[in-house]
């Protein structure tokens, strides 16, 4: 089956990056110029931003103890900037250290499956993919103004206008979670989309050939058996 991944981090401290900045494309390096298929690979920084904003986990890689490590969890971006959800007492929060500390090099990947392509060969089944590598160096986020705000967006990232409409966290819990930042720099797309492929000959080969799309939708929200007073939907809710 062909290849269907990519090989693909830091901007100024706010993390919105320069005016103009969504016009120009990311810079490509030796780890994001994909070695197969490097055609599908983009750096166009609002393609790189759509696939990312569109996603809600994202999987970061480390190495811990020498050995590999992947772990799916929740992000958000801002600006040029992601936010990655952990544990205080998570391994990657605490390794990652704060603004003056090393930090923890990581490799963070993001990918939406949008179709089964079924070819006539099996070496050529496939899907139609978008997908996000980010390769950078993370570091906990210490200052609380900012931890607030990086929660906050976590929250949005779930549902846009949540975090107003939501209890803050208290003390206690600032204090049980972490906050990882990731800064946009080295970064790439790749995009795999159409018809399968076909090698000569296979014109005439008697099984059927095409695309099973697959789309995301969005169930009734369900209300929590809660002893609360009913509460009607909430706009941001009906807009999904």
């Amino acid at each position: 089956m062909p290849d269907t991944t990519q090989h693909a981090s830091t901007t100024p401290a706010g993390g919105a990056g320069e005016a103009g900045d969504e016009d120009r494309p990311y810079a490509a390096s030796g780890r994001t110029v994909p070695t197969r298929y490097a055609d599908r690979a983009s750096y166009d920084r609002a393609l790189v931003h759509a696939i990312l904003d569109e996603a809600y986990i994202c999987h970061l890689g480390f190495v811990r103890d020498g050995a590999p490590v992947v772990l799916p969890t929740a992000y958000a971006r801002v600006g040029e900037r992601l936010y990655v959800h952990g544990s205080t007492g998570s391994r990657p929060m605490r390794t990652a250290g704060g603004a003056d500390d090393p930090g923890l090099d990581v490799c963070l990947t993001v990918t939406h499956l949008d179709g089964l392509v079924l070819a006539r060969s099996a070496f050529n089944h496939s899907f139609n993919y978008r997908s996000v590598v980010v390769h950078g160096t993370a570091r906990q986020v210490t200052d609380p103004d900012e931890k607030r705000r990086a929660l906050d967006a976590l929250v949005d990232h779930i549902v846009p206008g949540r975090a107003a409409d939501a209890r803050p966290a208290n003390a206690k819990e600032l204090a049980a979670t972490a906050v990882l930042r990731l800064d946009l720099d080295e970064v790439a797309a790749k995009v795999r989309a159409g018809d399968p492929s076909a090698e000569p000959g296979e014109e005439g080969t008697a099984n059927w050939t095409g695309v099973v799309p697959l789309t995301r939708g969005y169930g009734t929200p369900v209300p929590a058996p809660a002893p609360a007073p009913a509460v009607a939907l909430p706009d941001y809710l009906r807009a999904l």
